[in-house]
């Protein structure tokens, strides 16, 4: 999904100097309703743009699920990583998060757009979790949190951060979440 405040927050932070000539991966890329991939590739001029989704579509140029980013791609491969309207749909967002922290450079950019307690329930293929502005900041304390706001059209986050050039991942184990399927914050959902 790709809403007009996804695409405002594209224009308000993306710089050309953070893609020109830079390495992009777009982690859920498949065209479904919108994409900021045309913009950054017609206005910010990367290298080179990857999307990589669970399935074949418009803008996926890889089939790799987000769980097996480091094995599709090695670690420090990119200096973008995008991520629109993703996180929400993977039941193991601890590893997925992970996997797009390693993929980043040190130094890199990351961009994340998700939806927020009170977002309805919309299950393609899943829906699992919610995320608010306070979870995002413990999620991300290991990056430089550049900017990080609600969206203003609907419920969700925004995230523009940066990976330190002496990055240490920080343990997510201890972070809950608002579960969709539960309907109340928790670490985990059982199988």
């Amino acid at each position: 999904m790709c809403n007009v405040a996804v695409i405002e927050f594209f224009i308000e932070n993306a710089l050309p100097e953070e893609f020109w000539g830079r390495r992009v991966l777009e982690v859920g890329s498949r065209y479904v309703n919108g994409s900021v991939r045309p913009l950054i590739e017609r206005f910010l001029s990367p290298r080179e743009y990857i999307g990589v989704d669970i399935e074949p579509g418009r803008f996926v140029d890889v089939v790799c699920p987000a769980e097996l980013l480091v094995n599709c791609f090695g670690e420090d491969s990119f200096d973008v990583v995008i991520s629109t309207e993703v996180i929400e749909h993977v039941r193991d967002w601890r590893l997925v998060i992970n996997n797009m922290k390693r993929v980043l450079k040190p130094g890199g950019y990351i961009y994340i757009t998700t939806r927020s307690r009170g977002f309805p329930y919309h299950g393609y293929p899943h829906d699992y979790w919610r995320y608010e502005v306070e979870d995002l900041r413990e999620i991300f304390a290991d990056f430089e949190i550049i900017t990080l706001t609600r969206d203003h059209l609907e419920p969700g986050v925004f995230l523009k951060a940066r990976k330190p050039l002496n990055w240490r991942p920080r343990d997510l184990s201890d972070i809950a979440l608002y579960s969709m399927i539960l309907g109340r914050r928790t670490r985990d959902i059982p199988s």
